[in-house]
């Protein structure tokens, strides 16, 4: 009689004790997909400044967007590099570009998931996704061409291979990977 109240108990126990793991686990689930959120929503919104505000007066100076922007005195860098040197400047987590037609690998799908996710931001519907990736939280923000240079920077890069870009359209995704 002993051994099955304590089988009993300790059955009971068990049970108590995934029925609270369990919730703190999906808590953290939730919890790094808002992080997703808020990151790429404040890189989104410091880009989106930087390429209506800063780099739109900057070139009314004589300043030009240039993918050599450190070595060109009246350069300027390009909203892609913008948000991969914030980027860089982060060391708990990755923040990038991914791209439908990226001019370097470095802006392409890391694996198929990203692929996937990329794939459905493409059709409009999503704006934002969040997804775990081999014990990766991904999440993308789509990004569109925001102003006629980006559109037309892409149109004349030597490494693209579209060039009927324009202002509005789909361009890819701001990506950040949590670990």
């Amino acid at each position: 009689m002993r051994r099955w109240t304590v089988f009993s108990l300790m059955f009971v126990m068990l049970g108590l004790g995934f029925a609270l793991v369990a919730p703190i686990g999906l808590a953290a689930d939730a919890a790094k997909e808002m992080a997703a959120k808020y990151i790429l929503a404040t890189s989104k919104a410091a880009r989106t400044v930087y390429v209506k505000g800063i780099m739109a007066d900057a070139t009314k100076g004589g300043m030009k967007p240039s993918e050599d922007w450190v070595k060109d005195d009246h350069g300027m860098m390009l909203p892609a590099q913008f948000v991969k040197e914030l980027g860089k400047e982060i060391k708990e987590f990755d923040l990038s570009l991914v791209g439908t037609d990226p001019l370097y690998a470095s802006n392409a799908a890391k694996s198929a998931k990203e692929k996937d996710m990329l794939a459905e931001l493409a059709k409009g519907k999503e704006k934002v996704l969040v997804a775990e990736d081999g014990g990766v939280t991904v999440g993308m923000s789509a990004d569109y061409a925001i102003a006629d240079i980006c559109a037309d920077c892409h149109n004349s890069h030597p490494k693209t291979t579209k060039k009927d870009w324009k202002k509005g359209d789909f361009m890819g995704a701001i990506v950040v990977r949590l670990r």
